[in-house]
């Protein structure tokens, strides 16, 4: 049925012009700057990208201004919505209404600014690239104008904004959002390190009852009141000057997240037993003079590292919150961040309560205590490398591809295995005279998932650790795809040799080998003889990714592309732009298309009626149409006799 529903409404969108009706106006800012606004109604059911989007982003291309200048980057003024993709990776998405602005400085009385807006939009994972073609003018009289209409336009969507839901709605949803959030890999690390900061707390149950309800307190607290601050200084103030910038550099910049790994590190060398991390005597004795606050320090400290360190997860909410804030509201956004921390909280306040009653089983002897810290300390050894992983993944270092992130997470569970049966002693350690059964069924499944983890060096998915690996782009080597077409498997390989990689630094999946530019590929199709194979794909493409992956990897499938095809792929959102000979020319407006992604669209869409994406085109070496276009369907019988169709049909020829 969900398939069937994104069908249909795939064919009424597509049956439209564009996907997305875009409109602008231009607001009086200071002085000599006005701001173009571009707002794009998006069609039911379709979704399109941010501007820094890592595959598809929106983009203002080829800006051109005559009586002015540009002041700054285009920036979106709408908030995306943030969801999990196909993937299972998080996704910032627009929906029903994408607005971008661009601020400009006048030189002249008016200024001139075009320019086109690049969009993909997608839906159950078929996708369509547009051009929107746009030139204003930017001047007082039409500031004015554009000012008065955005008003009355306000005004209009203001009631019905308001009865979307209720406060009560909102925050259900943000207590959900605190219950989720525990799962995440930027929060979840961080359970380790709670039971194991409140073992070593103190004796007395009754005072390791009171720390546990603080670190909940101080963490509702962490995140309500700098909230609660932000949003009364932008009504204050005014909501213009704040955002939520601090959020995304906590998330992606590499100072934080190479702190917050040294962090998990010492925690691990702590919990191994190399140390005690303890706090300066003199900071503890100014913060706790009374002898019921002992140690409050250290707890606040550890409900702090939780929130920063969760701010890669908990960002994009909490960005929600303060641009709802400067859209006018002033209440709602503080009670929603508070049900949202209570929740969040929560799980780790009854974590930290759990080891203060676990004391009372010390008589029975505390070297199995030592062992959970000890199992913690491996966990957080591997769980701290995610941090280094995103600084090395934002910046490219390429110091901690997949292969070498899995080689650590192997070595560091086998030994954890190894220490469960008792083969590994740290300096606190008990010996294992016996081995219990909990410890025994532990240390199968930590071996099991050891064995889960090897194939990954391969390139086996590891679906389940999407979230905490390296993309399988990083890695170097995955089996299958290490080597181009054998001379058994292609006989006229040598002789037209289609590379894998083009000029324009594109990949085709499955270790298959192909063009980018259809002239390219319709001349070595020339050369050897062969029908051609054209893929019109995209980088923001999620069906495509799932052809690929599920029906091209179907063994006959893939024999037949390497060997019966000389293969086209068109990204039809790529920005790359073109070398001069590989312009295309728009036959009716006389347009060039100085970009790939245009010019691949434009044939796409002028040659075979294709607007969308996947699509899959079978062509003569002549470029004439074999059989019919075939679109998103994961049929592998059905695939296999659309390629044979094709096969069948250039031999009539």
């Amino acid at each position: 049925m969900t398939m069937l529903a994104a069908l249909i409404i795939g064919a009424a969108a597509f049956a439209q012009s564009q996907l997305i009706t875009w409109s602008s106006h231009v607001e009086k800012a200071d002085g000599d700057i006005y701001k173009v606004v571009f707002t794009g109604k998006i069609a039911a059911g379709y979704h399109t990208y941010t501007l820094t989007d890592e595959f598809s982003a929106t983009e203002i291309m080829d800006a051109a201004i005559t009586g002015g200048e540009l002041v700054g980057q285009p920036y979106e003024i709408s908030t995306p919505k943030e969801e999990v993709d196909e993937f299972g990776d998080k996704a910032l998405h627009y929906y029903d209404e994408i607005i971008l602005g661009q601020d400009v400085r006048l030189t002249d009385a008016q200024a001139q600014y075009a320019g086109t807006i690049f969009t993909n939009s997608c839906t159950g994972g078929a996708c369509k690239a547009e051009y929107y073609d746009f030139n204003v003018t930017v001047s007082e009289s039409t500031a004015v104008a554009a000012a008065s209409e955005s008003a009355e336009v306000t005004a209009s969507q203001e009631p019905e904004d308001k009865s979307k839901g209720s406060i009560w709605g909102l925050i259900l949803e943000a207590i959900l959002w605190g219950f989720a959030m525990l799962l995440t890999p930027c929060v979840f690390p961080m359970v380790p390190m709670t039971v194991s900061f409140f073992m070593k707390g103190s004796e007395n149950v009754a005072q390791g009852r009171f720390k546990a309800a603080m670190y909940g307190l101080f963490i509702i607290l962490l995140y309500t009141v700098p909230i609660s601050v932000i949003i009364m200084l932008t009504k204050i103030i005014g909501g213009d000057a704040v955002t939520a910038d601090i959020f995304n550099w906590l998330s992606t910049h590499w100072l934080p997240n190479i702190i917050f790994f040294i962090v998990f590190m010492i925690f691990a060398a702590s919990f191994f037993g190399a140390f005690e991390i303890t706090l300066p005597q003199s900071l503890v004795n100014k913060s706790d003079k009374g002898a019921d606050k002992k140690g409050l320090a250290g707890v606040f400290f550890m409900a702090l590292t939780l929130v920063l360190v969760s701010f890669s997860c908990t960002g994009p909410i909490v960005g929600s919150v303060l641009i709802k804030s400067t859209q006018g509201e002033f209440w709602e956004p503080m009670v929603t961040m508070l049900a949202f921390s209570v929740a969040f909280a929560l799980p780790f306040t009854v974590l930290a309560f759990s080891p203060s009653l676990l004391k009372k089983f010390k008589q029975s002897g505390g070297g199995w205590l030592n062992s959970v810290k000890v199992v913690l300390g491996f966990v957080e050894l591997a769980l701290g490398l995610k941090f280094l992983s995103v600084a090395d993944q934002t910046y490219h270092w390429g110091i901690l591809d997949r292969e070498v992130y899995l080689a650590i997470w192997i070595v560091v569970f086998t030994l954890l295995g190894l220490y469960l049966l008792g083969k590994i002693r740290f300096a606190h350690d008990e010996p294992v005279e016996h081995l219990s059964v909990p410890r025994l069924a532990l240390a199968i499944g930590v071996f099991s998932f050891v064995v889960y983890l090897i194939p990954g060096m391969w390139g086996a998915p590891l679906k389940a650790l999407s979230g905490y690996m390296p993309p399988i782009t990083t890695q170097d080597f995955v089996i299958g795809q290490g080597a181009s077409t054998s001379q058994a498997e292609c006989a006229v390989c040598e002789e037209f040799a289609p590379v894998a990689e083009s000029k324009y630094g594109l990949h085709l999946p499955l270790g298959l080998n192909g063009y980018f530019t259809l002239e390219e590929g319709l001349a070595a199709a020339q050369k050897a003889g062969k029908p051609v194979f054209v893929d019109v794909t995209g980088h923001g493409c999620v069906n495509c990714r799932e052809m690929e992956s599920r029906v091209w990897s179907d063994p006959k499938v893939l024999s037949m592309l390497k060997n019966d095809f000389v293969i086209v792929a068109l990204y039809t959102d790529d920005k790359q732009k073109l070398d001069k000979e590989d312009y295309v020319t728009d036959a009716e407006t006389g347009k060039v298309y100085k970009d790939l992604g245009r010019a691949n669209s434009y044939t796409a869409r002028t040659k075979w009626n294709v607007n969308a994406q996947p699509n899959y085109v079978l062509l003569s070496p002549a470029g004439e149409l074999l059989v019919p276009v075939r679109g998103y369907d994961l049929s592998i019988d059905g695939f296999v006799d659309f390629l044979q169709s094709g096969l069948d049909a250039n031999k009539a020829q």
